[in-house]
């Protein structure tokens, strides 16, 4: 018989991966408005992302509706227990959204460019508060949270927060590196090689952190069977650690992007593997989280029809906005 747990837990867990990916590069180029030197400049960074910046959004609209779907317990805990970083996410995302419609539908951009700059900082620090308060593990009593509003706030949430910035801005400016050319494409990649170096900086803070601040997930890597290849998720990082910087040094265009992919993937995997079977550490597991098997067979025919119609969207604005944006003017 199929586990439809183990199931939904993959699809829900490709659907976060996608979002970070796709919408991390728009957010990490948000984040990397300000150090444009002119208005034409900025154009282009906008220009970059406009036709699928919404699109990439998607998924976390699906993904939100996945969990809600198949594990509610999951929802519950999480919304209870870290409603004020993920509010603070969701408004970051709002306030980015109308910063990026006003600041293309009037003359006077400078207060905008702010907002969309400010809207996407703040959008980031709330997933990555919202990352480092489910790694600090939730108090859970009798299947609800039994906490505090702040009991996701401290030092090693900020430190995870930061470390997404760095990240996001490592996406950001290698997905500039492959869209954008001249003035623009050169301070991306002095950008994309300082932003590697501060993400593979955090990486290793939180890596040595994470055994001290929270030794349930860490000792669950050295548990049979995940100790004979977990150990593949921090050497796929290194690998494409090195990759991205001969890359830049090479000034490639594509590769630089793929391997700062990879990094992400190193970490997610990794992370993974430190928390499975666990749906919200220290205690619930994803079976205990799950909904009926009656609820998830329903809804898996609703993901049947709609992920590959989201999937083929994706992929089709991707490959009709390829190429590279001209100055000012959007694409070739």
């Amino acid at each position: 018989m199929m586990d439809l747990v183990q199931l939904w837990m993959a699809l829900v867990g490709l659907v976060v991966i996608l979002y970070v990916i796709l919408d991390g590069f728009g957010l990490g180029i948000g984040m990397l408005f300000p150090t444009a030197k002119t208005e034409e400049d900025r154009d282009v960074l906008i220009h970059s992302i406009a036709p699928i910046w919404d699109a990439n959004q998607t998924w976390i609209v699906f993904g939100g509706g996945a969990l809600f779907a198949a594990f509610p317990r999951i929802y519950t805990v999480l919304f209870s227990a870290l409603y004020i970083p993920l509010l603070t996410f969701l408004f970051g995302l709002i306030f980015r959204g109308v910063a990026f419609e006003f600041r293309a539908n009037t003359r006077k951009k400078g207060v905008w460019n702010r907002a969309f700059f400010i809207g996407s900082l703040v959008a980031v620090l709330g997933q990555g508060f919202t990352l480092g308060g489910y790694i600090s593990g939730i108090r859970i009593v009798d299947g609800a949270f039994a906490g505090g509003p702040f009991d996701w706030f401290n030092p090693f949430t900020c430190i995870v927060g930061l470390a997404l910035v760095s990240g996001y801005m490592l996406l950001g400016a290698t997905f500039l590196i492959i869209k954008t050319e001249g003035v623009v494409q050169e301070r991306a990649y002095r950008q994309a090689f300082r932003a590697a170096l501060a993400t593979a900086g955090f990486m290793v803070v939180v890596s040595i952190w994470t055994p001290y601040h929270a030794p349930d997930l860490v000792a669950r890597w050295f548990t049979e069977p995940r100790i004979y290849f977990v150990w593949n998720f921090p050497l796929l990082g290194m690998i494409a650690f090195g990759m991205l910087l001969w890359s830049l040094r090479k000034k490639k265009e594509l590769m630089p992007f793929v391997s700062s992919i990879l990094l992400f993937i190193s970490a997610y995997l990794g992370l993974e593997a430190a928390i499975y079977p666990m749906a919200i550490p220290p205690d619930l597991s994803i079976y205990e989280a799950a909904a009926q098997r009656e609820t998830q067979i329903f809804t898996l025919w609703g993901v049947v029809v709609v992920l590959p119609v989201v999937l083929g969207y994706t992929v089709y604005s991707y490959r009709v906005f390829r190429g590279k944006v001209a100055d000012a003017e959007g694409y070739h």
